[in-house]
């Protein structure tokens, strides 16, 4: 994890270019009386779960995979972007580990995510460098993509418990700010559309099966697969993966990433991330009492 030093040089840098990191730190105490506050659904929360328990060895393998070509970046503009980049990632990885550490108190086995997704990255780290990192710009689309949605989806977010809400609207807004940067760099470094087209299938391979068998693991844990718990789970599933769900552009999407002209900047999301800065970070702000700076704290 980037030391506080190095975050504060990233954030001085990144906020030169837009991609300021914010050193917030998030109070989860809705857990005390929320077991499942994404819709007080299990399937849906535990779902939320997962991705959280996956998000700090993930962010680690994406900043360990742009650092690596971060002195080969001649570009001064593209040098702020990656350090802005590496900012935000490390404390997106600081602040899940933190609610992690919340899961884990409430009996939520969000280890059996850690620990599956470290083998499967594992996996992934033992291909070249210039792999790893089309990897990592493939698993930046997808998180670009759900970031999207979860910030345009009002009818999903009003379901949940509004605190629960705030540590993954930051999140998303700042990875919509950075979505271009591993990409940005990959292009400087390989550009290899090969690298590319296997990317999808290396990563599918290493981390669907860890994240469904996680997710299968924690329901069972929680005694969640008794058949009584059918019906809730189909609810859960469908605001997720349903035709109006959270995820329902990732099919039509993803495969975006594959096309050989494809940037990450042909989705123009800029006009929604400034509408989610001021929704955040305005006078009447939903983390201006936690957040008073634009610039690092």
């Amino acid at each position: 994890m980037e030391s506080s030093t190095n975050i504060k040089s990233s954030g001085l840098a990144g906020a030169s270019v837009g991609i300021p990191p914010r050193n917030i730190k998030f109070s989860h105490d809705y857990y005390n009386s929320h077991r499942y506050p994404i819709a007080n659904n299990a399937f849906a929360s535990s779902f939320i779960a997962v991705l959280s328990g996956s998000f700090p060895p993930g962010e680690r393998f994406f900043v360990e995979s742009v650092r690596h070509f971060r002195e080969q970046i001649t570009d001064s503009e593209l040098k702020a972007q990656v350090s802005g980049f590496i900012g935000q990632e490390a404390l997106h990885g600081r602040e899940h580990d933190r609610l992690n550490a919340i899961f884990s108190e409430k009996g939520i086995r969000v280890d059996f995510v850690d620990k599956g997704v470290k083998m499967g990255l594992y996996l992934l780290e033992r291909f070249s460098p210039e792999q790893q990192l089309a990897c990592t710009i493939f698993m930046e689309h997808f998180t670009a993509i759900f970031a999207e949605s979860f910030l345009q989806d009002s009818k999903f977010r009003e379901a949940c418990e509004p605190e629960s809400l705030k540590l993954w609207t930051w999140h998303a807004l700042e990875e919509l700010e950075h979505k271009s940067v591993a990409y940005d760099v990959y292009t400087r470094v390989s550009n290899s559309w090969r690298l590319k087209l296997q990317a999808g299938p290396l990563v599918a391979a290493a981390l669907v099966p860890v994240l469904i068998g996680s997710l299968v693991a924690i329901l069972a844990h929680d005694n969640q697969l008794q058949k009584r718990h059918i019906k809730s789970h189909l609810k859960g599933a469908a605001m997720l993966f349903g035709r109006h769900g959270l995820l329902k552009h990732v099919p039509r999407r993803l495969p975006d990433f594959f096309k050989r002209n494809f940037h990450p900047t042909q989705d123009d999301t800029r006009s929604l991330e400034q509408q989610w800065r001021e929704n955040l970070f305005g006078s009447q702000g939903l983390l201006s009492d936690i957040y008073a700076s634009p610039t690092l704290q």
